[in-house]
């Protein structure tokens, strides 16, 4: 689902921008919070493939821009590490105003810190994920090694990060300084994973066993063995984020699903206030079935008729397929498109009238293979035969019945 665009302000009044990302096919069951690192911003790829790793196992995560970076407003010379700490605080408020209020923290370098202190902040929060945080935010300090002197004696300095120049000021070190993480870690009293990278030339890795150490059980560690601390090659980020999700999974509340059983093969439930979105069991197999947003559904899943096109395109494939295998002919791929000509809203609009549109399946047939004119037409009136489409020609009845 495309990322929405969402407006909150922190607690001097500014105006942060984030990106808040929902699942595609199911509502949000839990919501995330996602802290970037120093001097980064909510569209760093790393951040954006963490984040749609989480949605992907039914988290909606909202990536926002600190204080003074990306899209929001503020100065960056004017913002410390505390200033992110009520930013994070500021933008679960808004998740849990306009959605849920967040469950899962995560945090990356800086941000993993923010995050551990955030998290004492935040009640809602029941699970804590840092990716190669500092034990300590002063050791940010080091990034800035050459000016140092120049911030402690002129009160600030231009500093070149990641090939930007940003003004950091003498605040800004003395709040470091001011904030310490094993303390905060021993008294955490939230699940916490710690991802970290040996090959972490930025925040070396001593620094996850000191935060380790620090915090009480139950808390993990997870090693991003070959990653950058930045996490630039997509495959670990990737990976970060689908560790992060399946081990939250332990933490936080997860909505209970009722096993649908029934001597049918096919199982369709639907609340009542659950608009279109419909749970199905089909066979041994869970499917979600929908209807298209132009028509109020959430598209979290196919169609009715969706279904029953797709019931007649897998049908020709596996009967051309199992036709050519008895005859021996090379049909390599036999690759099948259908849709149906008429919307169910239109067609249940008149379910109760005697006289009904003609229903139209659209069928194209591609076959693959060393095959000869004969048999290509023959594969083709083949296709007419399959069960389904016999099925779809025939008369039928349903024949219902209420059950207790």
């Amino acid at each position: 689902m495309k990322p929405q665009k969402v407006f909150f302000q922190n607690t001097e009044g500014q105006q942060l921008v984030g990106r808040l990302e929902l699942p595609a096919d199911q509502h949000p069951h839990n919501f995330a919070l996602f802290a970037h690192c120093f001097t980064c911003n909510k569209n760093l790829s790393a951040v954006r493939n963490i984040s749609r790793a989480l949605t992907n196992k039914g988290f909606g995560v909202l990536r926002f821009d600190f204080t003074g970076l990306g899209e929001s407003d503020g100065d960056f010379a004017d913002t410390n590490f505390s200033g992110n700490v009520e930013d994070l605080v500021a933008a679960a408020g808004y998740l849990g105003e306009h959605h849920k209020a967040p469950s899962l923290l995560v945090g990356h370098s800086l941000g993993g810190a923010a995050v551990i202190f955030a998290a004492a902040q935040i009640n809602s929060v029941k699970a804590v994920a840092t990716i190669g945080a500092p034990s300590d935010p002063k050791h940010v300090a080091h990034l800035l090694e050459g000016n140092l002197e120049e911030i402690k004696t002129q009160g600030k300095a231009t500093v070149k990060l990641g090939g930007r120049p940003f003004t950091i000021k003498k605040h800004f070190l003395e709040d470091l300084e001011a904030h310490t993480l094993p303390k905060v870690a021993k008294n955490l009293k939230k699940a916490l994973l710690i991802l970290h990278s040996p090959q972490d030339r930025t925040v070396e890795i001593k620094n996850a066993e000191q935060i380790y150490l620090a915090a009480r059980h139950p808390k993990s560690f997870i090693t991003l063995d070959g990653a950058d601390h930045l996490l630039s090659n997509s495959r670990d980020s990737h990976y970060a984020g689908g560790v992060v999700a399946e081990w939250a999974s332990r933490y936080v509340i997860l909505p209970e699903t009722e096993e649908l059983k029934s001597p049918h093969q096919v199982i369709a439930s639907l609340d009542g206030d659950g608009g279109f979105t419909t749970d199905m069991k089909i066979g041994n197999h869970y499917f979600t079935a929908d209807e298209p947003t132009d028509f109020g559904g959430n598209d979290f899943g196919p169609s009715p008729y969706e279904f029953v096109s797709a019931g007649l395109a897998a049908c020709t494939v596996m009967t051309l397929q199992m036709y050519a295998r008895r005859k021996g002919w090379d049909l390599q791929n036999a690759e099948v498109h259908t849709s149906y000509s008429k919307t169910h809203a239109e067609d249940c609009v008149q379910c109760e009238s005697a006289s009904a549109k003609i229903d139209t399946f659209h069928r194209e047939v591609k076959l693959t293979g060393d095959l000869d004119e004969k048999q290509t037409q023959r594969l083709l009136e083949i296709a007419d035969r399959c069960p389904v489409h016999r099925t779809l020609h025939s008369e039928t009845q349903v024949i219902t019945k209420l059950l207790p």
